[in-house]
């Protein structure tokens, strides 16, 4: 699968050293790494605004989609239409769907389908893959 926004793994560090990423986002985003539950910064934060890609910048969920599912990460019941790609993974002995970013292909989590209505589903996001960004805050760059 390839994406619109191509880097080296040495374009991704620096970049996300850049911007003060938190430790592990590296090994999260462009190897498919997990946090441990209930470690991530965003997992108990209900302010309003948006959820970004921590690598690129894509607008991925709105905070009025987060819900919590008790299991330790952040979780949506939707998605920003086309913001993210989907694609199987069949490590650590089970199928789920892996969820990436759909502009720069950082790993973000997985989705399951035991979510809240209307949708049915939980994405289940990694924090060190995000960026929050606050109602009030103008667009990062």
């Amino acid at each position: 699968m390839t994406f619109p926004i191509q880097k080296t793994e040495a374009e991704w560090r620096a970049l996300l050293a850049q911007k003060g990423a938190e430790p592990g986002a590296f090994e999260i985003t462009r190897h498919a790494a997990t946090e441990r539950p209930f470690t991530g910064k965003y997992e108990r934060v209900w302010a309003d605004g948006s959820y970004h890609c921590i690598c690129c910048g894509a607008k991925l969920f709105d905070a009025d989609t987060k819900f919590d599912a008790g299991c330790g990460w952040p979780s949506f019941s939707l998605a920003v239409p086309g913001a993210i790609a989907e694609r199987r993974d069949t490590s650590h002995f089970m199928v789920r769907t892996e969820t990436v970013c759909a502009q720069c292909g950082a790993h973000l989590g997985h989705v399951f389908p035991d979510g809240p209505a209307p949708t049915g589903l939980r994405y289940c996001m990694n924090s060190a893959s995000l960026d929050f960004q606050p109602a009030d805050d103008t667009p990062k760059t």
